[in-house]
């Protein structure tokens, strides 16, 4: 039941490559691409049972949002990162969950996670007021999740180690127009969000922390085993599983691209031994990045599965495997692109739309190697990271 999704998405995969301009020149996912998502059923992955999910394996989820983005970049991405909110949604106040879904199941959520807002405690919950980037997919959603710092009576920054996950409907933020102007993902329209001076009540918020380690589920009475997943290995896999299908996808059109290409030198590529054997390596190299990403993953699966503790070392190899496979990937981009010839360059060229957007994919926060391969480092050699170098892990 888990993998419907994945069929629906492989059944579809021609419509969804045709959306990929049209959702380019627009600046967000076109209606038609996200009306082929809800089709398949890819946001609902991670949705509880009770209102209609899949509670699906989590690299079942990621397998499918490859294939989104095997065809479409910016459809992939959304799916990669709105496609987790569900996840957590599920750990939030039965309360809140009802006023996301109880009306319509099919709700899609935006975010971002990074704490750009203010949250002043007040009576039965705070006042945000901030303003944030890169919203990935929020055309396209009713609610978002926002990261904030905790305020003082003043509505200063408090202490900046301690952050909220807030959750407001629409109605409370603004979606700021004329802000996703870039050279890659770009139909995914990640536009910045302001809030004014919203109240949220406490039943709509989390403490981040609280998430990190999978003892979340504990909390709200959730057995199901992908909800006894840490934050920091469910939220990074759907953004990384996207990078590497959009590796996927550029391997594909330049496959398709070079077994009739015959260059100036006159000697067809098929017989071109050097740039066979670059094109082989590189192909080694996305597969080599699915198969860790998917391991990883699969690996804290087994362990929540039978109930064995999440530790930080296994999140820390689990974090450190997951950046190296995009980079791995993306590198892997640049070497059939450098073979690709003049014509990649042009627009109407598919493999420069999956060059960029693999680029820019790589440039999220989550991907960002030192901190966390020091703290993975140090914690191979039996020594306790500081808590700054833990961010994100």
């Amino acid at each position: 039941m888990t993998r419907k999704a994945l069929e629906q998405v492989e059944a579809l995969s021609e419509q969804i490559a045709a959306t990929a301009p049209d959702s380019e020149a627009l600046g967000r996912l076109s209606d038609e691409s996200v009306a082929l998502i809800r089709q398949a059923g890819v946001m609902r992955m991670l949705q509880p049972a009770e209102f209609g999910g899949a509670a699906a394996h989590p690299r079942d989820f990621a397998e499918t949002v490859m294939v989104v983005a095997s065809n479409c970049g910016s459809a992939g991405w959304v799916c990669g990162v709105g496609g987790v909110h569900p996840w957590e949604m599920a750990l939030m106040d039965p309360r809140l969950q009802q006023e996301v879904w109880g009306e319509n199941p099919e709700t899609w959520i935006a975010s971002p996670y990074a704490p750009q807002g203010i949250a002043t405690p007040v009576d039965g919950g705070y006042r945000l007021r901030g303003r944030w980037n890169f919203s990935s997919g929020t055309d396209h959603c009713d609610w978002i999740f926002l990261g904030a710092v905790l305020g003082d009576a003043d509505g200063a920054p408090a202490d900046p180690r301690g952050t909220l996950h807030v959750v407001l409907p629409r109605r409370d933020y603004v979606v700021v127009e004329d802000t996703w102007d870039v050279i890659g993902l770009c139909g995914t329209g990640s536009k910045d969000i302001i809030v004014e001076d919203a109240f949220v009540p406490d039943y709509r918020t989390v403490d981040a922390a609280a998430m990190a380690d999978g003892g979340r589920a504990a909390q709200v009475g959730r057995d199901e085993t992908v909800y006894r997943l840490p934050f920091w290995s469910m939220f990074p896999l759907g953004i990384t599983a996207a990078v590497i299908g959009i590796a996927e996808g550029a391997l594909a059109v330049h496959l398709a691209y070079q077994r009739e290409r015959t260059p100036m030198t006159g000697t067809r590529i098929i017989d071109d031994p050097y740039t066979m054997s670059a094109i082989s390596e590189a192909a080694a190299e996305i597969a080599a990045s699915r198969a860790q990403l998917l391991d990883g993953i699969s690996r804290l699966y087994d362990l929540a599965d039978v109930g064995t503790p999440i530790t930080f070392a296994d999140r820390a190899v689990t974090r450190r495997n997951q950046i190296r496979s995009a980079w791995r990937a993306v590198g892997a981009v640049d070497a059939i692109f450098a073979r690709s010839g003049g014509n990649a360059v042009r627009r109407d060229n598919p493999i420069q739309r999956f060059w960029r957007d693999a680029h820019t994919g790589l440039q999220h926060a989550i991907h960002t190697p030192g901190l966390t391969y020091h703290a993975t480092a140090l914690t191979t050699m039996g020594i306790e990271p500081r808590p700054a170098q833990r961010i994100m892990i």
